[in-house]
């Protein structure tokens, strides 16, 4: 004789038991949640990238490490004057040190995923955007932008010449206007950077050297440099000298003072 209406047993009253995923398997998942992370960090928000040269010294120093932040130039927002910008090799800019990028494969594949400063690309500072004009220099060796002295007595250049001028040593020569869509963009070491006043002399080309050279396409800019990360004692943020905002100050009330006055005659 069987039982009809037997309750359930002990087994099938206990909960089911989820099954947990392995060691190994949930190591591989993190690792490639973090490397996803770290592409995307680096795509869209912050890079990390190191100084090649001497030409952003005092401020940047051969082999500082850096960070540079995207969002500032998302949409239309562009580099502003006093930044100090990464950006791609606009053209035979780089000298084969300058050039090198990662040194072995593992290196060169921490680099591309975020999680290794990318070489390979130029840090200089904005001086001049779209419709500017820059002159070299006032009888105080000051660059002039529109005509407005850039003050240097902040000791934010390095300068063993007798302008604010290029490395070259030349003090006497005008660029611009800047045409829409490009930079001038210079080396705080001034006489110690291939930069845009170099360039804009044709001394590293040939005689079919074109002045054009001299500009940076706002497209090859890769963000604007915010911290220094490395070595741990100059660790800090990257910050605009006083004299850009004076600079801008003084071409905003110029400007102003342009402005044609509005009647109020009925």
């Amino acid at each position: 004789m069987t039982e009809e209406n037997a309750g359930p047993s002990a087994a099938d009253e206990a909960p089911t038991e989820k099954k947990r995923m392995p060691v190994w398997q949930e190591s591989i998942l993190l690792l490639v949640l973090a490397v996803v992370l770290a592409i995307l960090v680096k795509t869209f928000l912050v890079q990390a990238f190191y100084i090649p040269s001497r030409s952003m010294e005092p401020g940047l120093e051969v082999n500082d490490r850096i960070l540079v932040q995207k969002p500032s130039y998302w949409g239309s927002g562009e580099p502003e004057r006093g930044d100090v910008i990464v950006f791609a090799d606009p053209g035979g800019w780089l000298d084969a040190n300058e050039a090198v990028t990662a040194t072995n494969p593992l290196t060169e594949a921490l680099s591309r995923i975020g999680l290794y400063p990318t070489g390979g690309h130029l840090v200089k500072r904005v001086i001049g955007v779209a419709g500017d004009t820059i002159h070299c220099c006032d009888d105080r060796g000051r660059l002039e932008i529109n005509g407005v002295p850039l003050d240097s007595s902040d000791e934010w250049i390095e300068n063993n010449s007798r302008c604010d001028g290029p490395m070259v040593g030349a003090c006497d020569w005008t660029a611009g206007p800047v045409p829409d869509g490009e930079l001038f963009v210079m080396g705080d070491h001034r006489d110690n950077s291939a930069d845009s006043s170099y360039h804009l002399q044709c001394t590293s080309k040939a005689e079919t050297c074109d002045a054009s050279d001299a500009y940076v396409d706002v497209d090859l800019v890769v963000g604007k440099v915010f911290a220094r990360v490395w070595p741990a004692d100059r660790f800090g943020l990257v910050e605009k000298p006083p004299a850009f905002d004076q600079l801008a100050e003084t071409l905003a009330a110029r400007e102003e003072d342009a402005e044609p006055a509005t009647s109020s005659a009925p």
